[in-house]
């Protein structure tokens, strides 16, 4: 399995905070309490994007790296508009460096797989910008295990690896235990997984009739709109107030404690939003806890469908 180390040398911490709402719907001072948040929990590792928030996102986190930047690990993605191209990615990435203001930007992911796009050059591309200092890990994202495959055959060609692949995951969204977590601890690659929330589902906000992207997006509508997922959100929420505890905390826990050891990348609003996800950090996921959160949403067959095999 890959290491991820900050800078200084140490291990990068066991979850990751995403910063898709700085600059949108969290403004630069709830932006800068959820980061404070993080590091007083110890959290490392953040992630942001070319694209998100038209550039603000990756434009406060820089602000906010300061004289802790050999502690972070600081991860971005491009190659999300405008096609996969290696000149396209190496454009993108530019931009994104000076936005956050660093020489050497930890991870640089690809935003997601172009079947239109070449991938080979995609790959010599993120090779390059690792052989020449400018990137320190080299990550894939929303691809499929035969897609990632292709990339750690073509990465291996040039002397390089895939070291993370950040993947959906939570107990509405299942698929990647089919084939991506196995694929990802097999090949030693880093599976930071997102929206372990559900978009928000997971924390019971909408039965009590809060808004939130599931309202306002009709991506995340459609995403997470099937009638089976509002009941999985219900009795987390049963199972949570059984235990004192909040179901988003059990959610990110949940997701934590796959055995194959994914890393959770958590985000928020708010500080205040925020804290239930930070408190997963220390929550004692019992295996058995683990089974019957487990047994609240369907388990998705194996990857060859011969369910009568499953272990």
């Amino acid at each position: 399995m890959t290491q991820l180390l900050t800078l200084d040398g140490t291990p990068a911490s066991r979850f990751a905070f995403g910063t898709m709402q700085f600059g949108g719907k969290a403004d630069e001072t709830a932006s800068r309490a959820m980061f404070d948040a993080c590091r007083g929990a110890g959290i490392t590792h953040f992630d942001t994007a070319y694209v998100y928030t038209d550039g603000a996102s990756e434009t406060l986190l820089g602000k906010m790296i300061g004289a802790e930047r050999e502690r972070l690990l600081i991860a971005t993605k491009a190659g999300y508009v405008d096609g996969n191209s290696a000149a396209n990615m190496a454009a993108q990435f530019e931009t994104s460096r000076q936005r956050l203001g660093l020489d050497v930007v930890d991870v640089l992911y690809l935003h997601h797989y172009d079947p239109a796009g070449d991938l080979r050059d995609t790959i010599e591309g993120l090779a390059r910008l690792k052989q020449t200092g400018k990137i320190r890990y080299i990550g894939l994202s929303n691809m499929a295990a035969w897609q990632v495959m292709k990339a750690v055959f073509i990465a291996g060609q040039l002397g390089v690896r895939i070291d993370l692949l950040q993947p959906m995951y939570s107990l509405v969204k299942r698929q990647a235990e089919v084939e991506i977590l196995p694929m990802c601890a097999d090949q030693g690659i880093v599976a930071a997984t997102y929206s372990p929330l559900g978009g928000g589902i997971l924390t019971g906000k909408y039965a009590r009739g809060e808004g939130g992207r599931l309202v306002d997006d009709k991506r995340y509508a459609k995403r997470y709109g099937q009638g089976w997922m509002g009941e999985t959100a219900a009795a987390l929420a049963g199972l949570a107030a059984e235990l004192g505890t909040d179901p988003a905390t059990l959610a990110v826990a949940w997701v934590a404690a796959h055995p194959t050891g994914p890393v959770p990348i958590v985000s928020a609003r708010s500080a205040e939003q925020l804290a239930p996800s930070l408190a997963a950090l220390d929550y004692d996921m019992t295996p058995e806890l683990y089974a019957r959160i487990a047994a609240l949403s369907p388990t998705p067959p194996p990857a060859t469908d011969r369910t009568e095999e499953a272990a």
